[in-house]
């Protein structure tokens, strides 16, 4: 007998020190449902669909190191995005990722506090450089730790800690050698003012801004951690040079610097995420949270929908841990909005 379809198939729930499974794996979607018609459209991952537009790059930028000049000229556009004190407080990396486990090894060996449910890259980072990790279900918790980690916005539900609260609690964490980290992988679809990031000078808190989600070019790799000037530096030597390709170079500078068009990118994401609500409410979902690149539904039907929408070749991005949550990204064309408008009304339906 075959085996029936299940949405752990895609992403089981792995608490080792292995690599995680995330959103956007396409090639196990098709093998899950070899029948679902094409294109598959991925709504399993926080990724802006409409990325930005690429310059005209030279042949000079692949066939070349990257330049350090160029490097410097990335660090201050984010330093002046970001809100960083200094381009002397921002190191560009191939992503925020590869950060994850080097800025943790910045923190003595001891106990990390991962304020939980969020990004499970970030207890296994820790665990990786020697930390024991704990899931920190409640803030206070935190204050305890060696190394605390806060995901702001939050991913999956969009929860969000106001500034004071985590600037009482970097002080908290510093004055007893401890370190703060903020994942602000979705702070450019925040609250104006929500940032840590002017705050990094102060030393003991990292601030982590992801580049490829707001600006839909998750394949370049291109992410930053902010922190104060002397930790900035030793990370810096920890990444090596060339650590950032010379077209990563180039396209994050023109866009971080695009005003214009993150201002008006801003509107249309918020937008956009308002027409998924009108579809996911639709269908008599609730939505407990989320940002402008995603929406986090709670049903008991959650496996069900998941398998519904697979079928019909849609990707959403289940939780193994919670079996009644769903997150949606936003669709990309028209005909996306309106196969899942499809696949919603029909699921309702049958229900």
């Amino acid at each position: 007998m075959a085996k029936r379809a299940s949405a752990t198939d895609i992403f089981p729930y792995n608490d080792t020190d292995a690599p995680l499974p995330h959103g956007g794996d396409l090639a196990a979607a098709r093998r899950l449902f070899p029948d679902a018609p094409e294109p598959f459209i991925d709504l399993s991952t926080g990724i802006n669909p409409s990325p930005y537009p690429l310059p005209q790059l030279s042949a000079e930028l692949f066939a070349r190191l990257p330049d350090a000049a160029a490097t410097a000229r990335l660090a201050a556009a984010a330093a002046t995005s970001y809100g960083a004190p200094s381009a002397a407080h921002v190191v560009p990396a191939p992503g925020t990722q590869i950060l994850l486990p080097l800025v943790a090894g910045l923190v003595r060996r001891g106990r990390a506090a991962i304020f939980t449910p969020t990004y499970n890259e970030h207890a296994r980072a820790a665990r990786l450089v020697g930390h024991s990790v704990i899931a920190a279900r409640e803030f206070a918790a935190l204050g305890d730790a060696d190394l605390a980690v806060v995901t702001n916005p939050n991913s999956p539900d969009g929860r969000l800690i106001d500034r004071d609260t985590l600037l009482a609690l970097a002080a908290k964490l510093r004055a007893r050698g401890g370190v703060l980290v903020v994942d602000e992988a979705f702070m450019d679809v925040g609250p104006p003012g929500a940032s840590l990031a002017g705050d990094v000078g102060c030393g003991n808190l990292v601030v982590l801004r992801s580049f490829g989600k707001f600006f839909g070019l998750a394949g370049l790799r291109l992410g930053f951690a902010l922190l104060d000037q002397a930790s900035a530096a030793r990370l810096a030597a920890l990444l090596g040079p060339w650590a950032v390709s010379g077209p990563a170079l180039a396209v994050g500078a023109a866009a971080l610097a695009d005003t214009a068009w993150i201002e008006a990118t801003r509107h249309r994401l918020l937008a956009a995420s308002g027409r998924l609500d009108g579809i996911l409410i639709g269908a008599g979902l609730g939505i407990p949270g989320g940002t402008a690149l995603f929406r986090l539904v709670r049903t008991p039907a959650a496996n069900a929908l998941f398998l519904h929408l697979g079928r019909t070749g849609i990707l959403a991005r289940n939780f193994p841990d919670n079996a009644m949550w769903l997150r949606f990204g936003l669709p990309a064309q028209e005909e996306d909005w309106r196969r899942l408008q499809i696949a919603m009304a029909a699921f309702r339906n049958n229900g």
